[in-house]
C-alpha cells in the first residue's frame, strides 16, 4: 500500500460547513483536524506561559499519558511580539467540539488548568463555562487556507500501532542474527 502525500485548500468562507455545537464543523484534512489560536498575552504574563509550558512537560514526564484524551498528534506554542502575543497551534484527530469539551473536562480534572489563563479576554469561569472557553477559542482562531500531510489522515493512534508493529519486528530481526 502506497500512502501518498496529500494537500487540501480550505475556502475562506464557513458558511457552506455543517453547524456543530459551537459553530462550523470544519472537515477532516490530510494533517487531521486543529486549530491556531493567536491571542494577545496579558501584560507582564510571558513568564508566566513559559512555567505553565515546563509545568506541563513535567507532568508529562510523570504521567506521558496525561493528555492522551485529547488524540494529539502535535502542539506548538509560540510567544512573539516580543512576548506580547501568544499562538496556540494543535494537531489532533477528534473535531473541533470534542477537542475542546474533552480539554475542559482532562484540565478541571487534572488541575494543570490551562495557558489560555494567561491571555487577555479568556473567560475566568472556563472551568464551569465550556461555551465561553469555545468562544475565546473561535473569537481568536486563525483559519488554515492550506493543510499538508506527508501521511495524510493517518491518526495518532495508527502511527503509534505502526511504531509498536516497527520495535516488534526489529526485535524479532535482532534476535534471529
Amino acid at each position: 500500500m502506497e500512502i501518498r502525500p496529500q494537500a487540501v485548500a480550505i475556502p475562506k468562507s464557513t458558511e457552506h460547513l455543517e453547524k456543530g455545537k459551537y459553530g462550523p464543523v470544519f472537515p477532516k484534512t490530510p494533517a487531521c483536524y486543529g486549530f491556531t489560536v493567536i491571542a494577545n498575552v496579558k501584560p507582564g504574563r510571558a513568564d508566566a506561559m513559559r512555567a505553565y509550558g515546563q509545568r506541563l512537560a513535567t507532568t508529562l514526564e510523570t504521567d506521558p499519558f496525561v493528555l492522551a484524551p485529547l488524540k494529539l498528534h502535535y502542539l506548538r506554542w509560540v510567544l512573539f511580539d516580543d512576548d506580547t502575543r501568544f499562538m496556540y497551534q494543535g494537531i489532533f484527530d477528534t473535531d473541533f467540539d470534542k477537542y475542546t469539551e474533552d480539554a475542559v473536562v482532562l484540565f478541571r480534572k487534572t488541575g494543570i488548568d490551562t495557558a489560555f489563563e494567561n491571555l487577555e479576554g479568556f473567560p475566568p469561569d472556563w472551568k464551569t463555562n465550556t461555551a465561553a472557553f469555545v468562544q475565546f477559542v473561535r473569537a481568536h482562531q486563525c483559519n488554515s487556507f492550506l493543510e499538508y500531510g506527508e501521511y495524510p489522515y493517518v491518526t495518532s493512534d495508527e502511527i503509534k500501532k505502526a511504531l509498536k508493529i516497527k520495535a516488534a519486528l526489529t526485535e524479532m530481526l535482532d534476535q534471529l542474527q
